[in-house]
């Protein structure tokens, strides 16, 4: 039974290959499977997208790439539904269409997935999967099948029983995918999909996306990871300032002419080889535990872990009393960056939320330049010196609906030049705020629109501004260029350098891996809760990390120095 919804079916049949495998064969004068014109959208003080011009080949991988702010994510929004252009048409399969609703989209075979997840943790795969589209074929036998059909068809893995809160960001994102191709699909639009995956797991949706094209559906693909849109995308289109200003063809492209289309430089690298490592311990963790119960003391647990193979701890586990965090010990100098490896899930945010007093471990002590602050408040830790960069910046970073000024003192109420002799002074804090935005180029209207105006890339840009403004002696930088363009990481990567090479003292945790490499002068991978091996960033490769982060190896990674293009060993 074919795995298509009973309304469409697929846009082209299979044809042998001279590999005997069968390959979608597009018909060169079949329509293109979107087309946009003119695309105009204006919000208060801002154009987001203008006179924007694509066209999106039948069964084909497109890329979309351009800077934070420059109007992509606008765009989607338009082609699914969510907001109505001013200006500007919309054709789909040749056939001008308006589109009210996400279900308007839907219902002319556009999915999309978001680059946060919409599932709810508490219900199992086919829960999730048949949630709002009861209607399609029932929520028992007929939509099990149907699920395991399409799930096979694409080469998905997806198990309908499984718990979503016991999946790892891999498979949560296949569920996603099923989702939308179980309602029909044949247009999928996958927003920053790669963001928080290893690399084994990036080869592997790779290899999904080139199976959905095979079956001749069409994948609009947004990254701000130029080299793998060049591994994976059929044509690339660059958005920059809210207007096309290219296309390129990935055959012939490089990530330096991309990186110069969208943000007119070349594309930064984190590499750094300068030592700036001083024998001053900062931060000093030793025999660090946590179990449930600490955990539970300070917030509840939020997001379970993925399975074996990547270790992570399972709610099951943690309800039987599995130590979240198993006697770790670690020592970060002035000067030094020391940065965290694992697959999330792992231990990493309960180790950050331990460090800044979010939770109560059950044994260890946590020594800040020599004052052992294991006992002391969040408030305490940041007044000490703690700067911190979440990993999620909507919930631990922002108050989205309060405007920018008032972001900017948050976790910094009482610290100058927020506060003076111990009373709020907004008049100062709204001044700094305009030199964060002007020094770290925020793209905004001003400093009273709210932090929900801003795109992703902004809001990260304001957060890491704050944080390095109070010149802290110990930085916690989780994901820090999450979700940013080439521009926004130079900087950022600058800022956390150059703090770096005055004295700052960096705990790293990122889900990319060149960052963790490149910036890095320790490296730790972190297994099931514990610290399981080191490796020389001077000669680990992302593939030797990425094996050990699913507990491939332990001890000491012995990696293979490369040779760069000049010929010296990197």
């Amino acid at each position: 039974m074919s795995p298509w919804h009973d309304n469409f079916a697929p846009p082209c049949p299979p044809a042998p290959t001279p590999s005997g495998q069968g390959e979608c064969v597009i018909n060169a004068s079949s329509p293109p499977a979107v087309e946009l014109h003119g695309i105009t959208k204006r919000f208060p003080g801002v154009v987001a997208n203008k006179d924007i011009a694509i066209t999106v080949r039948k069964g084909t991988v497109h890329a979309l790439i351009g800077e934070n702010g420059a109007g992509k994510s606008t765009l989607m929004k338009i082609l699914y539904g969510m907001q109505k252009p001013d200006e500007g048409t919309i054709a789909v399969d040749g056939e001008q269409v308006t589109f009210s609703s996400p279900g308007d989209a839907i219902a002319r075979g556009i999915g999309m997935v978001h680059q946060h997840f919409m599932l709810a943790d508490n219900l199992t795969v086919l829960e999730n999967v048949v949630l709002g589209g009861e209607k399609l074929y029932g929520i028992g036998a007929k939509a099990r099948k149907k699920i395991n059909e399409i799930s096979d068809a694409y080469g998905l893995g997806v198990r309908p029983d499984a718990l979503v809160e016991d999946l790892g960001v891999a498979d949560r994102q296949r569920v996603e995918i099923l989702k939308v191709l179980y309602r029909g699909a044949k247009i999928l639009i996958l927003d920053e999909p790669t963001a928080v995956l290893v690399p084994q797991e990036v080869d592997a949706l790779f290899d999904n996306l080139r199976e959905l094209k095979s079956e001749g559906l069409t994948v609009i693909f947004i990254s701000h990871k130029l080299g793998e849109v060049l591994k994976v995308a059929d044509d690339i289109t660059v958005i920059r300032r809210g207007t096309t200003v290219g296309t390129a063809d990935p055959k012939t492209a490089t990530t330096k002419q991309l990186a110069e289309l969208m943000v007119g430089s070349e594309l930064p690298s984190p590499e750094t080889r300068e030592s700036t490592v001083t024998d001053v311990p900062m931060l000093r963790v030793e025999g660090l535990t946590l179990t449930e119960a600490g955990a539970a003391a300070a917030a509840p647990l939020t997001t379970a872990a993925p399975p074996d193979p990547s270790g992570a701890v399972t709610v099951q586990e943690i309800g039987a009393g599995r130590k979240l965090l198993d006697d770790i010990s670690l020592t970060i100098h002035k000067g030094e960056i020391l940065g965290i490896a694992g697959v999330e899930g792992n231990g990493q945010t309960e180790l950050i939320e331990a460090l800044m007093g979010m939770s109560v471990p059950d044994e260890g002590v946590i020594t800040l330049d020599g004052e052992d602050i294991s006992k002391v408040s969040v408030r305490k830790r940041r007044e000490g010196g703690i700067g911190y960069i979440p990993e999620d910046r909507h919930r631990h970073g922002l108050l989205l609906e309060a405007p920018l000024w008032e972001n900017r003192i948050l976790g910094h109420v009482t610290e100058a030049p927020n506060s003076k002799r111990g009373l709020l002074d907004p008049k100062a804090a709204r001044k700094d705020t305009e030199r964060i935005v002007r020094e770290y180029d925020v793209r905004t209207p001003g400093i009273d629109v709210t932090a929900a105006s801003l795109s992703g890339g902004n809001q990260q840009k304001l957060i890491v501004g704050r944080e390095m403004s109070h010149n802290p002696k110990f930085l916690i930088a989780a994901h820090p260029t999450r979700g940013v363009d080439v521009g926004a990481q130079a900087q950022i990567w600058d800022a956390i350098r150059d703090a770096r090479r005055a004295g700052l003292a960096v705990l790293l945790i990122s889900a990319d891996l060149d960052e963790l490499i490149g910036l890095s002068d320790t490296l730790r991978v972190m297994y099931r809760g514990k610290l399981v091996a080191d490796a020389d960033p001077a000669t680990i490769t992302p593939e030797q990390l990425g094996s050990a982060m699913t507990g491939a190896a332990t001890g000491r990674l012995e990696g293979t120095e490369e040779q760069s293009e000049d010929g010296d060993a990197r």
